[in-house]
């Protein structure tokens, strides 16, 4: 079976937005600028790729609690395909990266990092045990927004 996986390296283009469902989960969504240099005929060319990306549950509140405009991310996610209606009645499709992990960049710079305690399904706090691997897929239908 194909895996759906990418990694991107880029710098944040706004700050994380903090929401939440109507059940009460928490969603960060935030974009980053991936750079790409390259050369023709000798000649250096720029191109900058931007990526809408989502993080779910505690990784998207720590996302908001950690990182800010400017920061250089590495980010570890899936891409979800997503279709929508313009005000216009125009239909498009958007694919978003919905992040597994997020991590600062050290290439060119340092971080310190803060364990937070870990939380139930019901948002309670939990002592000792190992971090999760990942939070899980929203529930079907449910919308941040």
């Amino acid at each position: 079976m194909p895996d759906n996986t990418i990694t991107l390296v880029g710098n944040l283009t706004r700050d994380p937005e903090l929401r939440f469902t109507a059940n009460g989960r928490a969603v960060a969504s935030f974009g980053i600028a991936v750079g790409r240099r390259y050369q023709v005929n000798g000649e250096w060319q720029e191109q900058t790729s931007y990526f809408n990306i989502t993080a779910w549950g505690q990784l998207g509140e720590n996302a908001a609690a950690s990182l800010s405009k400017g920061a250089r991310i590495v980010v570890t996610g899936r891409l979800e395909q997503r279709e929508y209606t313009t005000r216009e009645g125009d239909k498009r499709t958007a694919i978003d990266v919905i992040a597994d992990e997020l991590g600062p960049s050290l290439r060119w710079a340092t971080a310190q990092v803060e364990r937070t305690p870990r939380q139930d399904g019901a948002g309670k706090k939990s002592g000792g045990g190992t971090s999760p691997s990942g939070e899980a897929s929203p529930f079907e239908g449910e919308e941040p927004f």
